[in-house]
């Protein structure tokens, strides 16, 4: 059995991120399922009020994500690799099942899985993305105005509709997936609490890595 350390993994505007990200997409989802009459709640109007103000803050929420990535070079936890791709697919359909042990170790320098990386970067770089771009031209739409100008002018909104309505099913089936792999944590709840306070136990590092999450812990814990 491996020595486990306690490890700051996760940082501030990480977990702040994580946190009003998953608000925010549950606002835009429960908003969004009423804008298409699934059911009544806050009434059309006022759903539509909090949708597009949920969505604006989701889209500055992104800015700030991603001027965070760049500047502290997280982005890097997000590009692919094929090593371990197949024994932790196998891990996920069999293995964890079995009480098996994962096949990939997690550090403050590889915080994810290959599969993770692969379906992180997915939503990053095309699902939100498109739900983004859709959702605006919902918001700017306007109809055919013969040879006035207008901003933009769609014939039928039922194409932005359709991918609209496909990203946000693609969002949700993410969320219970991710519900669900949240529990198979050291413990049903490692994960849970690795994100509220950022600190989580890992498999003990060589001594370069200690390094570098010694002195990450330290400069957030000073901030």
């Amino acid at each position: 059995m491996s020595n486990k350390k306690k490890v700051y993994v996760y940082q501030g505007f990480e977990r702040f991120w994580h946190w009003n990200q998953a608000l925010l997409i549950f606002v835009l989802a429960f908003t969004g399922f009423e804008i298409h009459s699934s059911y009544e709640f806050f009434g059309f109007e006022s759903a539509v009020r909090i949708h597009n103000f949920a969505a604006w803050a989701f889209i500055v929420l992104i800015i700030f994500a991603i001027f965070w990535h760049i500047t502290t070079g997280e982005w890097k936890q997000y590009v692919p690799t094929t090593k371990n791709l197949k024994a932790q697919a196998e891990f996920y359909l069999l293995g964890i099942f079995r009480n098996a042990p994962h096949p990939t170790k997690k550090t403050v320098i590889s915080k994810l899985n290959p599969l993770q990386r692969l379906v992180y970067l997915g939503l990053k770089i095309l699902v939100i993305p498109v739900m983004v771009l859709s959702g605006l031209l919902f918001m700017f739409y306007r109809y055919p105005q013969d040879d006035k100008i207008a901003f933009i002018n769609i014939d039928s909104l039922e194409v932005i509709a359709l991918i609209h309505t496909a990203g946000a099913f693609a969002l949700l089936a993410f969320i219970l997936v991710h519900l669900y792999l949240i529990t198979t944590g050291h413990t049903i709840t490692s994960n849970l609490n690795a994100m509220i306070t950022g600190w989580e136990e890992l498999d003990e590092e060589d001594d370069e890595t200690e390094k570098i999450v010694e002195k990450s812990a330290t400069e957030n814990e000073n901030d």
